[in-house]
């Protein structure tokens, strides 16, 4: 039976389970992205991927949240990567949970001080505001920069995974996250 908390060995059906669910999650989020920006406005698929973007957006917020929380909980427990490559995984990930948090942050800052506000699956969370905020709507403007570099960071994740990992070092690590 497999634990729910990390092991030296392997991680945990939690830390598993928030990992593939997070990665189709992004998945989603990035294809909507992508249709927003490739595919022409009036555009009936666009506007139905883009119509999810905030809230899958504010969703992957909230996990990452608990991930990290959860990682908090569990981290004498982890298995463990020494040497340089250990630290250079160290701050890939360092990286990739910051953007995955700074993201996220800076449009839902944007939504708090806007004209629109946001709503959360149909529920309320910031009114709309009557005049802006100016100094909310600065960082926003570099919401999709830094959502495509995080693409970025985790195709590099992706690769090392697979490329390092699996074909050169032909550890377990992917055993270990699957």
């Amino acid at each position: 039976m497999a634990t729910l908390s990390d092991q030296p060995n392997h991680y945990g059906l939690v830390t598993r389970t928030l990992h593939w669910g997070m990665a189709a999650l992004f998945a989603a989020q990035f294809t909507s992205a992508a249709a927003h920006w490739a595919l022409p406005r009036e555009n009936a698929l666009r506007e139905a991927l883009w119509g999810y973007h905030g809230n899958l957006g504010a969703t992957l917020f909230l996990l990452v949240l608990l991930r990290g929380v959860w990682g908090l909980m569990n981290i004498q427990r982890r298995p463990r990567n020494s040497g340089t490559i250990g630290q250079a995984a160290v701050a890939g990930h360092v990286v990739l949970y910051a953007l995955m948090v700074i993201v996220p942050a800076v449009r839902l800052l944007a939504a708090a001080g806007s004209t629109r506000g946001f709503s959360y699956f149909g529920i309320p969370v910031f009114p709309a505001r009557e005049t802006a905020i100016a100094w909310t709507q600065v960082a926003v403007e570099w919401h999709g920069e830094m959502g495509w570099i995080l693409g970025l960071v985790i195709v590099g994740h992706i690769a090392m995974a697979i490329v390092w990992h699996q074909l050169v070092k032909r550890d377990d690590v992917l055993t270990r996250m699957t």
